[in-house]
């Protein structure tokens, strides 16, 4: 297993536990009233899903397009 596989790896894991946390924070009684009133999550929240997200792609392209 080379450094990009475990990068690759790291960057799955990060991105599924930032979304984990990210979809968690939005179940929250205080993120719904924000939301009920602005229409939108809390920046932290779309910090969590956006970063993991990002996260969890990059790291599932790195271990796909790193393999031989």
């Amino acid at each position: 297993m080379n450094a990009k596989n475990v990068l690759g790896f790291v960057l799955l894991i990060v991105g599924a536990t930032l979304l984990f946390f990210g979809v968690q924070a939005t179940g929250a009684f205080s993120e719904k009233v924000v939301h009920d009133f602005t229409g939108r999550y809390t920046d932290n929240t779309m910090t969590y899903l956006i970063g993991g997200g990002i996260s969890a792609v990059l790291g599932l392209a790195l271990l796909i397009l790193n393999r031989k």
